[in-house]
């Protein structure tokens, strides 16, 4: 198997694992705040990256400059983009939400175009006019009113997509730099610090220390943080930064689609969760413009050098 062959097949697993995430956040804010479910997921973790690295004797070949350098990446992913999923999670369904964050090779797309200087083709940004308005077809049909939960919850999934799409464009970059497993553990480490921080001070100010700690005694949110730490945080971000050190981040970033696919038939199978026409309608637009934006056919160069071999084969 060549190492394309793996970076796809570690992406494909990434968006089967990620597509059930959605809903299994949905059952741990059953049992504990926004906060405590992230604080809780990141500890486990940070728990096991530590275990793996203790019981492999592994070193960590980076210094302070390097984790700075790093931290970034961390606060993008995991902190915002699981900070902002969790919030909208609270406010929307995870079918919906699964459906707006088919948004994310877009925003990938742009930001590749501006910070990476790459270039796009006509048909590509039609296909992002295309998406952008299957969501804005979404949020119109909900109501665009921010004061309205499920706007709001909507806003917040987008803000997700957003922190992920950016950390596509930057973790493409890191990766020529660090190793997966280095890059993977700062993260893992940047998320169990924040999140943890925020939610000591959280209950100490309201004096609810004791509470941070009631729902790790429910299996049921035991199971979803197991599922949600160690699958969907550590899993996930090393299989993200394996695949990113060999494809583009447009291309991983593609696999979101595959996550959307997933998290919708999870949320109406297992939730029972029900979608509108509308949902329908903007998500099918949403779709196609991703098919249009990330499908890259040959350039005029490709083309005229294959017109130059087929000439040449005539000849011969």
């Amino acid at each position: 198997m060549t190492n394309v062959q793996r970076a796809f097949g570690s992406a494909f697993l990434y968006a089967i694992i990620t597509g059930f995430a959605l809903m299994i956040v949905k059952v741990a804010l059953n049992y504990a705040g926004v906060i405590d479910v992230l604080a809780h997921r990141f500890t486990l973790s940070f728990i096991v990256a530590s275990l793996f690295l203790f019981v492999n004797k592994q070193k960590m070949q980076v210094n302070g400059h390097d984790v700075l350098r790093i931290v970034p990446l961390g606060l993008l992913f995991p902190i915002s983009y699981f900070g902002f999923q969790t919030l909208g999670l609270l406010y929307t369904t995870s079918s919906e939400a699964s459906i707006i964050q088919a948004s994310v090779p877009i925003f990938t797309l742009l930001l590749a175009t501006y910070l990476l200087k790459e270039t796009s083709t006509s048909r590509q940004k039609f296909s992002i006019l295309l998406s952008v308005s299957g969501i804005v077809y979404i949020l119109a049909m909900k109501g665009v009113n921010f004061s309205a939960s499920g706007s709001l919850g909507a806003l917040f999934i987008l803000l997700a997509s957003l922190s992920n799409a950016s950390y596509n464009v930057l973790a493409r970059k890191m990766t020529r730099s660090y190793s997966t497993l280095e890059l993977t553990c700062v993260m893992m480490f940047v998320g169990f610090v924040g999140f943890n921080g925020v939610a000591v001070v959280h209950h100490s100010l309201n004096g609810s220390l004791a509470t941070f700690f009631e729902p790790l005694f429910q299996l049921e949110f035991l199971l979803s943080v197991a599922y949600l730490g160690i699958f969907s945080s550590l899993i996930t971000a090393f299989l993200s930064n394996y695949s990113l050190k060999t494809i583009q981040a447009a291309q991983m970033s593609v696999f979101t689609n595959l996550a959307t696919l997933i998290g919708v038939i999870a949320g109406v199978a297992f939730l029972h969760e029900s979608l509108s026409y509308f949902h329908w309608i903007g998500g099918i637009a949403i779709m196609v413009g991703i098919i249009g934006t990330t499908y890259k056919g040959r350039s005029k160069g490709q083309k005229l050098s294959k017109e130059l071999i087929d000439k040449k084969l005539e000849n011969s």
